[in-house]
């Protein structure tokens, strides 16, 4: 069965595979978001306030040691998921009202204050609008704010092409630290055996 995938946003199969070997996970939450009343597109959409009035989402939790071992059989576990995902959105949008369809007990939230509402919608305003304008007046003043604009674009692309992405070299650094903290500690270990032996 082939469903074409077209509500769902994929996850790179590759990362989950490197994050799902040795003990840099323990289980994957498979997150489907809903909006059942207003879906905002684009930026233009959250300046005049046109925010997401409700939000639904169905979370199912999958252990690490469920998933499959080798990035093949990975990708084509995503590739079920996806299709699932894609299923239960369709229903969420073609019923009514919409809901996702589950077995246990739906959890609503309480309500966050419309005043605590209205001062983070203030706060990121101001904010983003602070930092934009910051961004272009740092371009048309400041010969150094553009030449550090164009050696993280450079070194952003860079590492792209090269490494896949900042996330990969993210989790081989880590990979490299941790084999580092390892051999570390059986040196130390082998230090420790051998002192206590000289000392006997």
């Amino acid at each position: 069965m082939f469903i074409l995938i077209e509500q769902c946003v994929c996850v790179k199969v590759q990362i989950l595979f490197f994050l799902s070997i040795g003990e840099n996970l323990d289980a994957v939450h498979d997150i489907t978001v809903a909006y059942p009343k207003n879906i905002p597109q684009t930026e233009r959409h959250l300046i005049l306030g046109q925010f997401p009035r409700e939000i639904h989402f169905h979370v199912r939790r999958y252990p690490v040691s469920s998933l499959p071992s080798s990035s093949s059989e990975l990708e084509s576990w995503c590739r079920e998921r996806w299709a699932e995902k894609e299923i239960r959105l369709r229903d969420f949008y073609s019923g009514q009202p919409r809901a996702f369809d589950r077995d246990g007990v739906t959890r609503v939230p309480p309500c966050k204050s419309e005043l605590r509402v209205a001062l983070i919608k203030a706060a990121s305003l101001l904010y983003w609008s602070s930092f934009i304008a910051f961004c272009f007046t740092g371009l048309w003043l400041w010969s150094s704010f553009r030449f550090y604009v164009l050696v993280v674009a450079l070194v952003y692309t860079v590492q792209q092409k090269l490494a896949g992405g900042l996330e990969l070299l993210e989790l081989a650094c880590h990979g490299y630290w941790k084999s580092m903290c390892e051999q570390e500690k059986v040196s130390d270990t082998k230090m420790q055996s051998g002192t206590s032996l000289f000392s006997l």
